[in-house]
């Protein structure tokens, strides 16, 4: 221990007699003048030029010292000041998530009499929506359902409306208690179909198709509920399912995506627990109705990325991939009451066959992207351009029932099954990718393919065309998250093997999609 301090004390003592020597100044100037006798003329020029180098190096040692200080002191006050103002940010922030929950009930206090969803109140807190023009429009919605209470009322309801929580579903039941199906015009081919609509798109409202997107749009409707239409705006994505609605004779439910949505309650509504009411949408009430009906109902879900579909929609999502239809069933409230519709069992809603979804897409900065778990799910129609005008002669609406048009897809899987041909085709095609992409196309894809193409077929198209278009949408839009510089070599490669496989240039729409790829990389 002696040892050690003797140690540490030489180093104290050394720095200490260290700078003590240094800024000895007397002692430079006795040795000055000890030796100044005996300079010449040079020794006098090296002694003042010695004298200068030791005040420069006194003054760096010095401005050093400071600078040090200096920086320290900066650091600290910065440090101080980032704490202070830390403090104060967290303390700001505490006084605005207080200050917005009073603002919050007092908005639920007032608004939950109209009905208004949380949503809305919350984006008339952000600023979003105007407080008035919300409230007159929930004062207009509570006009209507007070005039369907009547109406269920006029029709011999014998319930009691305070006892009521789902009063438009209600009405719905007293409208249909003497209904009576209509006449169908149930006399077409898919082929027939397609090209009628076609016509009356052209003839009665102005619209123009090509044949192909016609074909692809009553195609997927035959392997999923859920057709997705994407491509720039202007192309009639959405004029597409509402010519469908006046075709059918009964009109399409346009809902208008907002931005704001994330869950399923934006979609089909919620209890108000204020109220003792069920907020319902008329998207509720469409699909609830369909129930009673055979007709063909068609829901526009517009502009549909604007919100984030796996959010929103991810419910119908999963319930449309359960093979048994009597299995779709949503949960609107946890526990039945006895004045509750009658086609609510336990509180849920089956989700009726003869509802199909179409959602459009735009692609641009203000939208999200559509997720693979959404694409998967869905039949995506690329609608990239208008077609050209044609004359067609006046067509005339049709009525007819979802039982025959599904009858129509049935018949055409029985006619037109996927050739052994084309399934070994798809599986030599699927290795391929597997190997050279490793990107695989799944169950999900091959089921889809084997009831697309025949429905395709029937439609007036061709089987090479069908399993083109399942291709291109379903496997091959993957390559958009691939690493393209890197596979880019491997394109041509597979438009040659697809060529050899297909026939020359026969895969048109893989073809064209993937030297895209192989152009813009």
């Amino acid at each position: 221990m002696q040892h050690m301090i003797d140690g540490l004390w030489s180093i104290i003592y050394g720095i200490f007699n260290g700078i003590v020597t240094v800024f000895n100044i007397p002692y430079y100037f006795s040795l000055f003048g000890s030796h100044k006798d005996t300079f010449t003329a040079f020794d006098w020029i090296l002694s003042i030029l010695a004298f200068l180098i030791v005040f420069a190096i006194w003054g760096i040692i010095i401005w050093m010292l400071v600078m040090l200080i200096r920086k320290y002191i900066r650091f600290r006050k910065t440090n101080v000041g980032a704490e202070d103002l830390l403090q104060e940010l967290a303390d700001m922030h505490r006084d605005v998530m207080r200050l917005t929950r009073e603002k919050e009930k007092i908005m639920a206090l007032k608004f939950g009499e109209t009905n208004i969803p949380m949503s809305e109140i919350s984006a008339i807190i952000n600023g979003d929506l105007d407080a008035d023009a919300v409230a007159a429009n929930a004062a207009a919605n509570a006009a209507l359902r007070e005039g369907e209470e009547e109406e269920a009322a006029a029709g011999g309801a014998a319930t009691n409306l305070e006892n009521v929580r789902f009063t438009r579903l209600n009405a719905v039941d007293n409208r249909y208690m003497d209904y009576t199906p209509p006449a169908y015009q149930n006399d077409f081919t898919l082929e027939s179909l397609c090209d009628t609509f076609r016509n009356f798109c052209c003839s009665r409202m102005g619209l123009f198709y090509e044949k192909k997107i016609i074909r692809l749009m009553f195609a997927g409707l035959s392997t999923t509920k859920l057709i997705l239409l994407q491509g720039i705006s202007g192309t009639g994505k959405t004029s597409l399912p509402y010519a469908m609605g006046k075709f059918f004779q009964n009109d399409a439910t346009i809902v208008s995506v907002q931005p704001s949505w994330r869950d399923r309650t934006e979609m089909f509504g919620f209890f108000n627990e204020f109220t003792k009411k069920f907020n319902e949408t008329e998207l509720l009430k469409r699909i609830y109705e369909s129930s009673y009906n055979d007709n063909i109902n068609v829901v526009i879900l517009d502009e549909m990325n604007i919100a984030r579909v796996e959010y929103y929609f991810a419910e119908m999502l999963s319930i449309m991939e359960m093979p048994d239809p009597r299995e779709w069933q949503i949960e609107l409230v946890p526990s039945p009451w006895p004045n509750d519709p009658k086609r609510l069992n336990e509180g849920k809603l089956l989700i009726p066959q003869n509802v199909w979804y179409v959602g459009t897409a735009n692609n641009d900065d203000s939208t999200f992207a559509v997720s693979d778990k959404v694409y998967d799910r869905a039949l995506t129609i690329n609608i990239d351009s208008k077609a050209d005008p044609f004359e067609a002669p006046d067509t005339p609406p049709a009525n007819i029932s979802f039982s025959y048009v599904d009858s129509l897809y049935k018949k055409a899987f029985e006619e037109h099954p996927l050739e052994q041909k084309y399934l070994d085709d798809i599986e030599k095609l699927d290795a391929y990718v597997i190997r050279k992409f490793r990107v695989a196309f799944g169950n999900r894809i091959m089921k889809q393919m084997r009831t697309f193409v025949p429905a395709y077929v029937a439609c007036g198209g061709t089987v090479i065309e069908g399993i083109d278009h399942i291709m291109v949408t379903k496997v091959f839009r993957k390559f958009d998250s691939l690493n393209l510089s890197l596979i880019r070599d491997e394109i041509k490669g597979l438009i040659n093997y697809m060529n050899s496989l297909f026939g020359v240039g026969e895969m048109a729409e893989c073809i064209a999609y993937l030297e895209r790829l192989y152009k813009s990389h």
